[in-house]
């Protein structure tokens, strides 16, 4: 189910997410407004469509301008929920002085993909050359480094061209998560976050820009999440992982990446660099941010019932676009979460 670049851009402006019948009068509209994560964009616009088709009455609006924004414009109660591949950390989430959920929605991957042309369409790539190159302390195509891993393949002696995220964003947080803990120089010198300094390359906004960046700039090489990078035909690096094997980025290996963490009551948890012998190790959970007093009933109940079909129906829709789905210990935590959001002290499900 593959779709271009500028077919992700349109559908980013505004689409219409349907409901199963909600609280209020039958031909009443009701509208939600969400914004954040461009990571698991693609998979929201098909359950926008899908959703579409059950209950016309119910819009909701879902702005992909990167994990950053959307914690921003969730803590700032500018919008209905957000979306973050970046899990809020306690200091933000005292500052708000209330309760916050991260309701986990799907898994997938961040990749390493680059510009073949000239280049071997199969890249093995280690976590000191990927650390390396985005340190800026790798340079050239035809390191030995890089010929190490790819034994037999030629190179070209040809600058590499970074690009990075020049945007807040959570995929750029997954990977400088996984820089950070696969590199003491990385972490020491960058660290981890929605931003970073970024020591070397040149930065495009979201994860639509990455990818347009990296298919028109020869001898480039960016990250970028897995859908992104498979429904633009680009290639994806295999990685070699915390085990020692290499590991390419698959619906199997990032489900071994998730099972082999244990889930944390709040939903917040890092699985980058994961220990197993099959586990991609820049996988990630991405979340929906809501508040657990809803100030809206109607609203609030439409958003509850959005995530509960989200979390069990929805799930279907991922593996055609490269979202692994959620592990059915996982869906049972966030079963029990949602029964906690309420209106003016009642659960607003009934489940």
């Amino acid at each position: 189910m593959m779709r271009t670049t500028s077919f992700l851009a349109a559908a980013a402006m505004m689409a219409a997410i349907s409901f199963a019948p909600t609280a209020g009068r039958s031909d009443e509209s009701i509208s939600l407004n969400g914004a954040g994560a461009s990571f698991p964009f693609p998979l929201y616009s098909k359950w926008v469509s899908e959703y579409n088709k059950l209950d016309p009455r119910v819009k909701i609006n879902y702005q992909s301008i990167g994990s950053g924004g959307g914690i921003k414009q969730f803590s700032d109660k500018t919008v209905d929920f957000g979306g973050t591949d970046a899990f809020m950390k306690d200091e933000a989430l005292a500052a708000l002085g209330v309760k916050v959920w991260h309701i986990p929605t799907t898994l997938g991957a961040v990749v390493v993909t680059y510009n073949s042309k000239d280049l071997p369409p199969k890249l093995n790539i280690t976590p000191e050359v990927i650390s390396g190159i985005f340190l800026g302390e790798i340079k050239k195509w035809n390191d030995p480094k890089i010929a190490t891993a790819n034994p037999g393949a030629k190179f070209p002696d040809a600058e590499i061209n970074v690009v990075h995220r020049s945007d807040g964003s959570g995929t750029s947080a997954v990977f400088t998560d996984y820089l950070s803990k696969i590199s003491p120089e990385w972490k020491a010198k960058a660290g981890s976050g929605t931003s970073v300094k970024w020591p070397a390359g040149l930065g495009a906004k979201g994860n639509e820009g990455v990818t347009g960046q990296v298919k028109s700039t020869p001898f480039s090489i960016g990250y970028v999440e897995l859908a992104y990078a498979l429904q633009n035909k680009l290639p994806v690096a295999v990685i070699k992982n915390r085990s020692g094997n290499l590991v390419e980025p698959k619906l199997d290996s990032i489900s071994a990446a998730a099972a082999a963490v244990s889930m944390p009551e709040d939903f917040r948890v890092s699985i980058t660099d994961a220990p197993g012998a099959d586990a991609y190790p820049i996988s990630a959970f991405t979340w929906i941010l809501v508040y657990e007093d809803q100030k809206d009933r109607v609203k609030g109940e439409t958003l509850a019932k959005f995530l509960w079909w989200a979390i069990h129906d929805g799930q279907k829709f991922g593996t055609a676009l490269d979202y692994a789905t959620l592990p059915a210990p996982v869906v049972t935590k966030v079963e029990n979460a949602l029964r906690k959001l309420k209106y003016e002290g009642k659960p607003l499900l009934n489940k």
